[in-house]
């Protein structure tokens, strides 16, 4: 069963749901797990990250694998 197919069950089985005490517990566990996402994606990264983000960079900087900043607004402008 794939990720669509199971949140649709699982909505269809929330909508069955008549106990107030265990929608909020859903409620609650979504508020939860959705703080942790967020906390984890604003973590700050490591020195060995960083650095090798540098690294990269400078890499495609090298081989040529950038975009100026001109290119990417005419780009841009195509998308309208």
């Amino acid at each position: 069963m794939d990720i669509q197919a199971r949140k649709i069950q699982f909505i269809r089985e929330f909508l069955k749901l008549k106990n107030e005490d265990m929608i909020a517990k859903l409620e609650n566990l979504l508020q939860q797990e959705r703080q942790k996402q967020y906390q984890s994606m604003n973590e700050p990264m490591s020195t060995e990250t960083f650095n090798s983000m540098i690294d990269r960079a400078e890499d495609d900087s090298k081989n040529s694998r950038i975009t100026s900043a001109g290119d990417l607004k005419n780009e841009i402008d195509t998308w309208s």
